[in-house]
Formats: structure tokens, C-alpha cells, sequence
């Protein structure tokens, strides 16, 4: 496990995402800037407190500039606070099936117990690809204008290799050097994630290196959407997830070295492996044949289960429905009658099968254990009906 960096950011924007395809903003609501989220470390945009900024500039910021200011922004006019959405990004991520990602807050600045995996951030570039077709196009951006000044996109290989679409860089001294890159050539379509390069330079040239060796590998055969979560947030009418190819995917954890070597090796030791990944969420774990191949990266220790419950591994379960309409119907309502309580707590749908019948669990998510419990009989004195129950 590693620190994604400010590959992290690309979970704020899933989150941000969902909360604009339920209607709650649009790309010119205007979101508020506090003294935390002015007061982030570079690199930033220098937002000053009190001030405001339209959340179409915040995306594009994140994206290009790879702005911290305008990620702790968006965390505290989405969840209240950059801790609490935190804990709906961990939740999100854990949704999604990356089960070993967990978030500390939404820009990836240096925090011990915020980590990730190659093949999570893997399943997370194919979500937000698939699941919000009509905002993914925003990791093309290659420069943005703010305020006077002209910000060129991190990644390089936008400018460099043909077919990229996004999706995003990172970098900290305890992360080295990460990249999440999507490419897509006629009908074909590639993810590579390389985390840990000792330089940006060797990090792109690995990732360059695996792309071109697995081309021959991605797929272009079209599979019928993973229905895992119809919708976060409980939209009315979503639209439907996009009819793109299923995504093949190749992903490195390259190791930070205490001395430069060569790229070649580096990448025909990490690419190793053959890798053709099928959709992540849906299918058991043995039947998602992806590929992390690791150069011995360093370890990193996992959260006690006393942070992981802190963090908010519970949800709150309000029905179960024939139908998403329905689930989303509930927690709506839910959620209208309890706004206070509910505040923050990211609703969403997950499906299950019982008599080979489709049904939608209507949930929301990033509760303690004790807090889920309250909340919940909370919830049953409006006589309003819940379970509050440990995420799977």
C-alpha cells in the first residue's frame, strides 16, 4: 500500500460528480473559501478567505493545477468539513470495491493512514470514466485560465502520447511520483497506474513502456454495465452509465529508490505479468484477473481497526426496493425529514440478488459504529424504519 498523492483527487471529483448529477450543484453555484481550505499547502491557486470560486473552476483546477485549495473547498461546501467528506470518499471508495484505499482528506497532501493500491485506483479511473461519462472529459483540459493566469496540465502525456484522455498526476516526497493515465485509440481503450517513480520524467516513461506493451491486450468487446451502485446519490432520473468498451487495465506499484534506475527494466519487471481486467465491482474477486506487479515497494501499515471505525465503517439502511426509482425515492424522503441528522452522510444504492430477482438496498454511509446506532434510533423515534449495519 502507498499514498496516492494527488491522485486522490480524482475521488473528490467521483464524489463532486455524483452531487452534480443529483442536482445539489451546477457548474456555476458559487462555493464558499474558509480559512482551512485557503491556509492548504502548495501547490494552489492562493484563494483568499471569504472569498468564492464557481465549481467549474475547481474542477478544472484540480485537474490542471492539481490545487489544493480548491480541493479542501470543495470537501467543506460538499461535507460540511474536509473531515467528513473524508470519510464519504472512504466510503465511496470502499463501494466501489477498492477495499484497501482510505482517505484522510481530499487533496492527498502527506497523511500516514491515506493509502491506496494500483489496481484501487485502477477501479476508480474505470468508474469515474464509466459511471460520469459526461464530466470524465474534463481530465483533457490541457491548460486553464484563472484570473489572469494560464495553468498547463501536470500530465505530460496529454501533450506527448496519442490517445490520452486524462487522467491524473501526483507527488509527494512520501509517494514519489504517481500516475493514473487513460488512453483510447479507435475502439480500444487503456488504463496504466505506476505509483512511486523516483522522478516524473522515469515515472511517464514507465508508464509510456506499459501502455505500449499491453496495447496488444486491451479489449474491445462490449459487456453490459456492472449495475453495483445505480446511483450515489440518489438522482430522480440518472442518466445512463456510458456505452464505452470495457476498459483493459495495466498497473504498477514502482517503488521509490534510493538510487536512479534505468526505466527499461523497471517497466519489463512491472509489466511483467499479462493483464486483461474485466469490470471490477460486479464479479467475485477471483474472476477479476488484475495484475498489481510490485518491485518490492515499500509497506506501509494499515489503520488499527479503532481509526477504521473513527473513519466511519457503518452505514445506515433505510429499505430495500424492486427498484432503484423507489430506493431513491426513500432516500430522499429520508433524508428530507432528517436534514440535520443525515447531514453529510453520503446516500447511496447497491444492488443484491435474492430469487434471481434484482434489488436496491437504499443506504447512507460514513457512520462510526456508535453513531450509526443513534442515528438510526434517531431515525425509527420519526418512525421513520432502519438497520444500522458494518459496510461489506
Amino acid at each position: 500500500m502507498r499514498s496516492p498523492a494527488s491522485l486522490t483527487k480524482i475521488m473528490t471529483l467521483y464524489v463532486l460528480f455524483a452531487y452534480m448529477r443529483a442536482g445539489r450543484f451546477t457548474p456555476d453555484t458559487k462555493l464558499k473559501v474558509s480559512k482551512h481550505a485557503a491556509s492548504q499547502a502548495p501547490t494552489k491557486l492562493y484563494l483568499k478567505p471569504g472569498s468564492t470560486i464557481s465549481v467549474k473552476d475547481c474542477i478544472k483546477a484540480l485537474v490542471t493545477k492539481s490545487a489544493n485549495d480548491a480541493a479542501a473547498v470543495v470537501a467543506e461546501n460538499v461535507g460540511g468539513t474536509e473531515e467528513n467528506f473524508a470519510r464519504i470518499m472512504t466510503q465511496t471508495a470502499h463501494n466501489l470495491g477498492m477495499k484497501r484505499t482510505t482517505y484522510r482528506n481530499a487533496s492527498g497532501l502527506p497523511n500516514n493512514e491515506q493509502l491506496t493500491t494500483a489496481r484501487d485506483q485502477a477501479i476508480l479511473a474505470m468508474h469515474i470514466m464509466r459511471d460520469y461519462p459526461e464530466y470524465y472529459t474534463v481530465f483533457e483540459t490541457k491548460y486553464f485560465d484563472y484570473k489572469g493566469r494560464k495553468y498547463r496540465n501536470h500530465n505530460r502525456l496529454l501533450f506527448s502520447y496519442k490517445g490520452t484522455t486524462g487522467i491524473k498526476t501526483g507527488y509527494t516526497r512520501a509517494s514519489g511520483f504517481n500516475l493514473t493515465a487513460a488512453v483510447e485509440r479507435d475502439d480500444k481503450h487503456l488504463i496504466g497506474v505506476v505509483l512511486g517513480g523516483q522522478t516524473s520524467s522515469l515515472r511517464n516513461a514507465a508508464m509510456v513502456s506499459l501502455l505500449d506493451k499491453h496495447w496488444s491486450k486491451a479489449s474491445s468487446s462490449k459487456r453490459k454495465p456492472t449495475s453495483f451502485i445505480a446511483s450515489l446519490l440518489g438522482a430522480p432520473t440518472p442518466p445512463p452509465p456510458s456505452r464505452k468498451p470495457i476498459f483493459s487495465v495495466a498497473s504498477a506499484a514502482v517503488p521509490v529508490a534510493t538510487r536512479t534506475p534505468a526505466p527499461a527494466p523497471a517497466v519489463q519487471q512491472a509489466a511483467a505479468d499479462p493483464v486483461v481486467a474485466q469490470p471490477a465491482v460486479a464479479q467475485p474477486a477471483a474472476q477479476r484477473p488484475f495484475v498489481q506487479a510490485s518491485l518490492s515497494p515499500t509497506r506501509l501499515s494499515a489503520p488499527s481497526p479503532a481509526a477504521a471505525d473513527r473513519m466511519g465503517s457503518y452505514h445506515v439502511q433505510v429499505g430495500s426496493y424492486a427498484s432503484p426509482a423507489d430506493a431513491q425515492n426513500r432516500l430522499g424522503m429520508v433524508r428530507q425529514r432528517a436534514p440535520k441528522l443525515l447531514e453529510g452522510h453520503l446516500p447511496f444504492t447497491a444492488t443484491f440478488y435474492m430469487d434471481d430477482k434484482e434489488w436496491y438496498r437504499a443506504r447512507f454511509a460514513g457512520f462510526s459504529k456508535d453513531d450509526a446506532r443513534s442515528t438510526c434510533e434517531a431515525l425509527k423515534r420519526m418512525r421513520l424504519d432502519c438497520i444500522a449495519l458494518a459496510a461489506e
